[in-house]
């Protein structure tokens, strides 16, 4: 049988030096380079100078179709929901519902208290006005990030959501991703992908609102645009960095390699940047997992894309699950699954991941659709310091303080002393003069 690129070789954990380690967990060598940070500097520009022309221009240069309109009409999105079986609507409304369910538990309590007699703090939670919601196309269209990024945006009662996806080759949108947004209430939807997307919903078009943040998974060129963007003070924010997909499998001697080979497969399919990396003490597990893995790979119809990402991908052999749990902090993966005994009591002691899947019957793909957790996450390593998207990244929050009279005078001394300590005199003054007014 043909090899399609599984490492053949098993990493013995305790045999690798320090530096052998940190390359081992390193990611695929990002596409990130100086080229490429020029290149989307120059759309972000061109987007900025010449607003719906300019993303045409880009759209027919990198995606080499010609758009008359960038907007889809209510034509088209008619006309995606006859193309859809009633089945795969009605998975889709049960993927929204089962979502919706997760994320409107996650809306924050608002806090209202006095800390002292007299002065009253609140904190308000608002949501965002404006939010772009970048769904990829290509090979794989995510109608399910249609999902992820909609339904949160809906709960959350952002006022505009304004989506943009690649168009396919004859112009036209994916039909299950037009009838995701649908369900979800979704109006302005545009045919724009890759950088040109990110720059026009950051900066405005004639035709593409400007909105306040920007949400969604893409390449390379979508997280850069998104970052430069971010950066720019009349640009939008972006939500977090997820770049290529990735996930780590910790399994035991008593794990099935055949849920741990599908596990992995269903990660490397994603794109051939796709990294997944599976951590045992069972050498007989790593073995059967791996010949698992080529035996399911043959018949996947994107077996050469995966077969790309498995070239990214290691078997690592430890000691004992400790080490494993120590490595899984250290990569933090986006995803980990563990197929290990007492898993849960396992995942107490992991730090640093995007989403975490319970025992053997947890499999990832529950996370991408239905479960009801986010399937948008960080990537990379971010997970030590990032969250996957919540119902409360299309929230802000503002504090607001009273004081009377009386909590004023009470608090007054303490904030003048602090001011002065600080050199600050305007500011103890903002304090003196109320409170010597008062006894006027």
């Amino acid at each position: 049988m043909k090899s399609f690129g599984f490492p053949s070789r098993i990493l013995v954990w305790r045999d690798l030096t320090e530096v052998q380690r940190r390359t081992v967990l390193e990611r695929p060598v990002a596409s990130k380079s100086e080229a490429l940070s020029a290149s989307v500097r120059e759309i972000l520009a061109s987007v900025k100078r010449g607003g719906d022309r300019a993303v045409r221009e880009l759209t027919l240069r990198h995606d080499r179709v010609d758009l008359a309109e960038l907007q889809v009409g209510e034509d088209e999105v008619a006309r995606a929901r006859e193309k859809l079986s009633p089945q795969i609507v009605l998975d889709l409304e049960e993927a929204i519902r089962r979502v919706s369910l997760f994320h409107a538990a996650q809306l924050p309590r608002a806090i209202d208290l006095e800390t002292s007699r007299g002065v009253r703090c609140e904190r308000r939670f608002l949501p965002i006005e404006r939010v772009g919601l970048y769904v990829p196309g290509g090979s794989a269209p995510l109608p399910s990030t249609v999902v992820m990024l909609g339904t949160p945006a809906r709960i959350a009662g952002c006022a505009v959501r304004v989506l943009c996806t690649p168009p396919r080759p004859d112009g036209s949108v994916d039909p299950h991703i037009l009838v995701a947004a649908d369900l979800l209430g979704i109006r302005q939807i545009f045919k724009v992908g890759g950088a040109q997307a990110i720059a026009a919903l950051a900066f405005g078009t004639e035709t593409i609102p400007k909105v306040d943040k920007i949400y969604g998974p893409g390449n390379s060129w979508v997280t850069e645009a998104k970052l430069q963007a971010a950066q720019d003070p009349r640009g939008a924010a972006c939500d977090l960095p997820a770049g290529p997909s990735e996930v780590m499998v910790i399994a035991d001697a008593r794990a099935n390699p055949a849920f741990v080979a599908a596990d992995l497969l269903s990660q490397a399919e994603h794109g051939a940047d796709s990294q997944v990396i599976l951590v045992s003490e069972s050498r007989a597990l790593l073995e059967q997992a791996g010949a698992e893995v080529e035996r399911q790979l043959a018949g996947l119809s994107r077996r050469e894309i995966a077969a790309k990402a498995l070239e990214n991908s290691a078997m690592i052999l430890v000691p004992d699950l400790a080490d494993a749990r120590s490595i899984c902090n250290e990569y933090a993966p986006e995803h980990l699954i563990l197929q290990v005994d007492r898993a849960r009591d396992f995942a107490d002691g992991v730090r640093n991941a995007g989403s975490v899947f319970i025992g053997p019957w947890s499999p990832e793909s529950v996370g991408d659709y239905a479960s009801g957790t986010n399937h948008v996450l960080p990537t990379y390593g971010f997970a030590r310091a990032y969250s996957g998207l919540t119902t409360e990244s299309f929230l802000k929050s503002i504090t607001v303080q009273e004081l009377t009279a009386e909590g004023l005078a009470e608090l007054g001394p303490v904030v003048m002393r602090l001011a002065a300590a600080e050199g600050l005199d305007a500011h103890a003054n903002a304090v003196r003069v109320r409170v010597a007014g008062r006894g006027e």
